[in-house]
């Protein structure tokens, strides 16, 4: 799959809910109405839509929520995905949790297949973490993230930079990062979806971080890249990486190979844009089989953008987007 501007769309990230067991204030509104289940897809049916990308050049895919943990058997969707790796087709899938259901199902996402995990984690503080997911507890997510490093996954931590709550942190998240062996990525908080407060009040652009940062670590350039937007670079004192997604500071578009399919078979082209395609009518419809089930996706990505339109300003006023984060996983 081809885009119009020549990028090869490789990677696709797929929301199996809408749901989620916390409510991050940078996420979700804290009285959030979730999709009917009707209108969700079984895990059968994302199955095959999965397999109909593979077969169409996809070479890694992501779940993603919400809290992808908390569907009800999303580890037989696991399991059915990760018997196409290697010779399948897939070269690698994972998965990006907020940790909570770790304890339960490290051990079976790694015999299903994964090797490498995303953790949302955006403080060490018990306190703050409560403070940020509204209903979260911080040992119960590190519980987890212990619990898939004893499994054997590789985890990288996921951490939204949020003024005045968070960035008096990521000196101690680098170091503990070190400490434990993962990797940290800090990402930009994008505008997306009615949060019920001023994304103004936490944005905080990623450049100044870093640039304090370098103030007492050693940044070194890299090239590594996992197919997703982060920058990495390696930090010379742990031997670590941390990474920096910069939708505001740094349009990250140009290098763009991804799609990402809804829980109810809606597939975005771009997390910035509304432009969308159905794909549930032709995959419920057995008189258009799956050749139209492949037409419609790629006539999809013919209309893939150039690049997203988040900007966030005192004078910007509401989301860029309306569909919240949970919805299309980030």
């Amino acid at each position: 799959m081809i885009d119009p501007f020549n990028r090869p769309i490789s990677y696709l990230r797929v929301s199996v809910t809408d749901r989620c067991d916390l409510r991050c204030v940078y996420c979700m509104a804290e009285d959030m109405t979730f999709l009917p289940k009707a209108e969700v897809l079984s895990l059968e049916e994302l199955d095959r839509l999965c397999g109909t990308f593979i077969g169409l050049g996809v070479e890694k895919i992501r779940l993603t929520g919400g809290e992808p943990l908390v569907r009800k058997n999303v580890i037989q969707l696991f399991r059915s995905l990760g018997a196409r790796l290697g010779e399948g087709g897939l070269k690698e899938l994972t998965v990006t949790t907020n940790g909570s259901q770790l304890t339960k199902l490290a051990d079976d996402l790694h015999g299903a297949g994964v090797r490498r995990i995303n953790v949302s984690l955006d403080t060490l503080d018990p306190a703050a973490f409560t403070a940020i997911t509204r209903w979260g507890k911080l040992d119960a997510t590190l519980d987890g993230i212990f619990a898939a490093k004893a499994a054997g996954l590789a985890v990288k931590i996921n951490a939204v930079a949020l003024k005045g709550v968070n960035e008096h942190e990521y000196d101690r998240m680098l170091a503990w990062c070190g400490e434990h062996g993962f990797d940290l990525t800090l990402i930009e908080t994008m505008p997306m979806g009615d949060i019920g407060g001023d994304r103004t009040d936490q944005y905080l652009p990623l450049s100044r971080v870093r640039a304090r940062l370098m103030e007492h670590w050693t940044l070194e350039e890299t090239d590594y890249r996992t197919g997703g937007p982060a920058r990495y670079f390696t930090v010379r004192e742990t031997g670590r990486r941390i990474g920096f997604i910069t939708p505001l500071t740094h349009n990250f578009c140009e290098s763009c190979n991804r799609v990402r399919l809804t829980c109810t078979g809606t597939l975005y082209m771009c997390l910035g844009q509304d432009d969308a395609a159905d794909l549930r009518r032709p995959l419920r419809d057995p008189a258009i089989g799956e050749e139209g089930l492949r037409a419609a996706i790629l006539d999809a990505i013919t209309r893939k953008p150039k690049g997203h339109d988040f900007v966030i300003g005192r004078r910007e006023d509401g989301p860029a987007v309306a569909r919240h984060m949970s919805v299309t996983g980030g």
